[in-house]
This record gives C-alpha cells, structure tokens and sequence, in this order.
C-alpha cells in the first residue's frame, strides 16, 4: 500500500513539474512572440512615418513648385497696355469668329489660368475715349499666340433702333489680319485649378464656352487623366462653337464626356450624329448622366442660363464651394440674392451723381453703385464688371463705400471701383 501511494505522489509530482516546464514554456513562446510583434509594429510604424514623411515632403515640393510658378507667372506679366497683332481670324460659326493675337514686341507670352480672360482698350471711331471690354481666352497656354473667340452682339430683332453690340461688332465686322490691339495681361478671378485632381463639369451656353475651352485644353494637354464632363447648349448646329475639336477630344479622351444640347435641332440634324440631346442643358438632365454630385461644377453663359443652373445645383444638394461661375459683363450674373429685408431705424443712404444731377436712395437690394447708375440712366464706362479692368472709376467727392469683393484694378484714393462697392454713408459721386 505505501508502494502504491510513493508511486501516485511520484506520478502527480512528476504531472505538475510537466506543466510548470509547459507552462515556463508557453510563458517564454509568448514573450518571444510579443517581443517580436512589438518589433514588427516598431518596424511597420517606422516605415509608415517615413511614408507620411515623403508624402508631406511631396506635398510641400508641390506646393512650392506651384508658388514658384505663380510668382514667375506674375513676374512675367506686363503693367499696362502691350501691343497685340491678329495674326488670324477664324469664323468658327454663325457671327462668331477666334482672334489669334501674337505679341507685336515678339517677347515671350506669359502663361494664364485656364479661365481667366484679357482686357481690351479699343479706338472706336467717333468715340473720344477707348472703349473697354473683356474676353474669356478660348484655349490654354501657347507659347506663341492668345486665343480669344468673339460672338457679335445683335441687337433685339423685336426692337428697332438698338444698335449691334459696339466691341463685338468691331471684332466680327471690321477688324482684320494685320490690326493691333491694346491688351492688358490675363487676369480674373474664375479659373480652375490644375494642380487639383477633382472631376470637373464644366457648363456652357452659347459663346460662355469659351473659358471652357480653355480648361478642357488645359486638363488634357497636361497628361491628367482628372475626369471632364463637358455640357454645351445651342439652338443648333449653327452655334456649334469648335465643333470639330470638341469631337476629337471626345474621340480621343477616355476621361473626356462630351454632351451637347439642341433646344431646336434643325430637321437634318440628328441625335446621335450632330448632337447628343434635344433639349437645353439642365440639372435634370446632369442627375441622370452624372454617377454623383461630387464634382466641381463651372458655368458660363447667358444670365438666365446661369441662374437656373445654379440654383439647381444647389436644390441638388451641392455645396458652394463646388460652383465656380464667369462674374465679369452683364449677361453672367451671380447667383440671385437673397431678399434684403431692412430693418426699422436702419440708416437710409442718399447717393448724388454730381454731373447728371441725379439723387437717388440707395437701394439695398442692388448688387453695386453702378447698379444703382444703370437704373437712373446714368453712363458710367464699364468692361468687366469684376472690379478687374479699371473702367468703372469714379471720383468719390464725399462720404465712404465699402467693396463687397476681390478686385484687380487698383481704386486711386478718393475714388472707387462703382461695379463691385456698396455705400457706407451718404455719398457723392463725379458721374
């Protein structure tokens, strides 16, 4: 009996020594185990930081490239007014033709952001002083050339006595291969960003192509393969602007979607063939086309045109900063304002035009002093209507304004930019 139990006490002692040994066993596998997933993470994490370390450094690089460019882009803008001759004249539809201006001095031609335009002093005959105007630049960067393409502004045909639009019809009508012309350099505030990699739609109607143009060049002369919805709405074939190069940048572009709208198709035009909708260009029509709304949206075109679009989009649900719209000349107007209630006791702003003799209250709702002027009838010069040009100058005699946006054009003391200020007090004007 005693040898039994010596044999049982040796048995369990022996079991517990075999599980204390796999127990320190398994207690040192784990710590080797931790010990090499502490190792592996310290590596992993050491990698990872070096791949944030390069990205940022990336990121920083092409910024700093960008900035580069952009200093060297505005170092290389001229002041003033440089001499530009039409080295071709190209109908490109019905009244409308592309003006291709080459430097008269033969320098070198600073490059632009796709979307902004040139400003024009032009000598009219029987005008005292020039007559400034503004035009989209219709391609991207070229080393020789500006490209502007020009639609002639008819008069209403319901209405007699109305003369056609004075600069387009100098342009269309009477200037020639050979004229020079008073250009200042590119500017504007409505470009897109090419170093962006967003999709882009970009929506035109009519001759507002045109900075459009200049983007989808832009985009797909640079390598990018950033996806462009392009959207063009006309009557017909007849206002097809550069019709044989949207097709081919169609044709030739994966990442190009090319979809332009007829509101009335002639009868020997066919969708499918000449056009892809008969119908105007719409947010309805974009919801059913597009995968999403997360795109960066561009307009340009007719004032009606523009709003509706732009209120679509936004009744769409998508955000501000994704709608980016032409701002300068009178028929591409901004979004409609909201209704500006005035309150009870706010002060009530006297706005005198000095030389008309007109006095006017200042009404809240209008969106500049040359708004208010245009109202009474009063001739103030305007171009651009985005505060870029200058034309719009006017004496201030007495009281203060405040500008509602960026501007170009630089405002002498004592004067203002009447296209882009509001009245702070009562006011005097030399207009």
């Amino acid at each position: 009996m005693q040898s039994i139990i010596q044999r049982l006490h040796s048995a369990f002692a022996g079991n517990i020594g075999l599980t204390l040994g796999s127990i320190l066993i398994g207690a040192l596998l784990l710590k080797i185990l931790l010990m090499l997933y502490s190792s592996a993470r310290a590596v992993f994490f050491e990698r990872e930081q070096r791949r944030l370390s390069r990205e940022r450094l990336k990121l920083q690089i092409k910024a700093a490239a960008s900035q580069l460019r952009e200093v060297e882009q505005n170092k290389s803008l001229w002041n003033g007014i440089r001499k530009f001759q039409i080295a071709k004249k190209i109908k490109e539809c019905q009244d409308v033709y592309s003006f291709y201006l080459a430097p008269h001095d033969g320098k070198a031609l600073p490059a632009f952001k796709p979307g902004q335009y040139l400003t024009f002093q032009l000598d009219v005959p029987g005008r005292d002083k020039p007559v400034v105007r503004c035009y989209s630049l219709s391609d991207c960067h070229r080393k020789d050339f500006y490209r502007v393409t020009i639609k002639k502004a008819l008069a209403p045909p319901d209405q007699t006595g109305i003369p056609h639009g004075l600069a387009s019809e100098l342009f269309c009508d009477k200037l020639k291969v050979g004229d020079i012309l008073n250009v200042k350099a590119p500017t504007g505030h409505f470009f897109l960003d090419l170093q962006k990699p967003t999709p882009v739609v970009l929506i035109s109607g009519g001759v507002g192509i045109t900075p459009m143009l200049s983007m989808a060049n832009a985009i797909l002369e640079s390598g990018s393969k950033r996806e462009i919805w392009f959207f063009f709405g006309a009557r017909n074939g007849d206002e097809f602007i550069q019709r044989e190069h949207l097709l081919k940048l169609a044709a030739d572009h994966e990442n190009f979607h090319l979809h332009v709208c007829f509101s009335k198709p002639r009868d020997s035009e066919q969708v499918g063939r000449d056009f892809q909708h008969a119908e105007r260009v719409s947010v309805t029509l974009m919801k059913q086309l597009l995968p999403s709304n997360n795109f960066e949206f561009y307009l340009c075109g007719p004032g009606p045109f523009m709003n509706s679009i732009t209120e679509e989009l936004t009744a769409w649900g998508v955000p501000d900063s994704s709608v980016f719209f032409e701002a300068f000349g009178p028929a591409t107007v901004k979004k409609i304002a909201p209704v500006v209630v005035v309150e009870p006791g706010a002060p009530t702003f006297q706005i005198r035009f000095s030389r008309s003799g007109k006095i006017s209250a200042w009404k809240p709702q209008l969106g500049s002093l040359l708004d208010l002027a245009d109202e009474l009838g009063i001739k103030i010069d305007s171009g651009c209507r985005a505060g870029n040009c200058g034309s719009c100058l006017v004496a201030i005699k007495s009281g203060s304004v405040d500008y509602v946006t960026e501007h170009g054009a630089i405002s002498e003391e004592g004067s203002c930019l009447t296209c882009i200020c509001k009245p702070k007090s009562d006011l005097v004007l030399d207009a």
